[in-house]
């Protein structure tokens, strides 16, 4: 008997997949330390980004179902 890959739930709720098969993810430093940094610096780090392509498999293994 063969036991199906769970999605990793954590990996889950960080990650989403495009229309063409790459992974999306959330800028870094956005969560403390906000206070001190420009608005517009802040800004710049909203809306997602691409992961690092030497990462991706590692990603979409966690992610098969």
């Amino acid at each position: 008997m063969s036991n199906k890959m769970k999605t990793h739930k954590g990996a889950k709720k960080r990650f989403k997949t495009t229309g063409s098969g790459k992974l999306t993810r959330r800028q870094r430093n956005l969560n403390h330390f906000n206070e001190k940094m420009s608005s517009r610096h802040k800004r710049r780090l909203t809306g997602p980004t691409l992961v690092d392509p030497a990462d991706e498999s590692r990603i979409k293994k966690l992610l098969s179902s």
